[in-house]
């Protein structure tokens, strides 16, 4: 059965000595690997940490959860907006070298959190995340 799996994006300095270090910290082998992004995947517990460069380094960058597919994201987005929440969909975007369909809602103190499910991977990093820093303006 598939799983909802918590995700964290966490900024640093330098991509390859994050890298190496969260190798040791974990026990795994990255997922993913690129010139501007890191993924690793834990099954136990499961948990997605991907390491995004720029920004201040070892802060949040934001905060999610992957769900097995895009139903499950559709069903939390309804229920999420039915409690009042505003959110902002994106349906066939691509982020961190993947397609997904996602919705982003803050928390109360504008904390990003991406509600996503992944349809494939891709060569390209990301569209430009403008209508999510909109968002978090408000």
């Amino acid at each position: 059965m598939a799983q909802n799996t918590f995700h964290i994006a966490l900024r640093v300095k330098d991509l390859d000595a994050a890298i190496a270090r969260y190798r040791k910290l974990l026990g795994v082998e990255p997922a993913k690997v690129r010139h501007d992004y890191a993924k690793f995947e834990l099954a136990d517990p499961p948990v997605i940490l991907s390491l995004n460069p720029g920004g201040e380094p070892g802060t949040v960058a934001h905060l999610g959860i992957r769900y097995p597919g895009t139903a499950d994201v559709a069903t939390e987005m309804v229920r999420v907006k039915a409690e009042g929440v505003e959110v902002l969909q994106q349906t066939g975007t691509t982020c961190c070298y993947a397609k997904a369909d996602k919705f982003w809602a803050l928390d109360a103190d504008g904390m990003r959190w991406e509600m996503y499910a992944v349809t494939a991977d891709a060569d390209a990093e990301s569209a430009a995340d403008s209508d999510v820093q909109a968002l978090a303006a408000r």
